[in-house]
């Protein structure tokens, strides 16, 4: 098969690409949902499709994310921007490891875990925005 070098053809490639996604996604879901009404909210997570999906919009994501940083209008510090996210979800996950450990039948260290989990799912975005933002600066200056 020959590689596509006309940008227009490329461009309705990419577009039959984004709503085969969509229908994908869309049939997906319906799976799901079927799952959810039929055999409950932990038959649905048991089925493999939900790993699918899970896995197709941690990637979609991630993907969007280098989207908005190459986006953005404003240069931000990528380390004042780092400071400030790393404060931010030490709090979130501290309030909400607080919670936990008060509410009635959990322990300090269910909060403790709870409070973890939470700041280090948070903290591998974070981690990747400050290196496309960094990269993007370095970029910035050698051109």
């Amino acid at each position: 098969m020959k590689k596509i070098r006309d940008e227009r053809l490329q461009w309705k490639n990419l577009k039959n690409i984004r709503v085969v996604y969509i229908v994908q996604t869309l049939g997906i879901l319906a799976i799901l949902g079927y799952d959810l009404t039929t055999k409950g909210l932990d038959g649905m997570t048991n089925n493999p499709v939900w790993i699918v999906f899970m896995v197709s919009v941690i990637v979609n994501a991630y993907l969007s994310m280098t989207i908005s940083v190459d986006h953005e209008e404003r240069q931000r510090s990528p380390v004042k921007s780092l400071y400030i996210s790393l404060t931010v979800i030490s709090v979130l996950a501290a309030i909400i490891g607080l919670f936990v450990s008060f509410s009635d039948g959990q322990t300090v260290w269910n909060g403790l875990l709870i409070g973890g989990i939470i700041f280090v799912s948070f903290l591998v975005p974070v981690l990747y925005i400050f290196k496309l933002r960094k990269d993007n600066s370095e970029e910035e200056v050698s051109n």
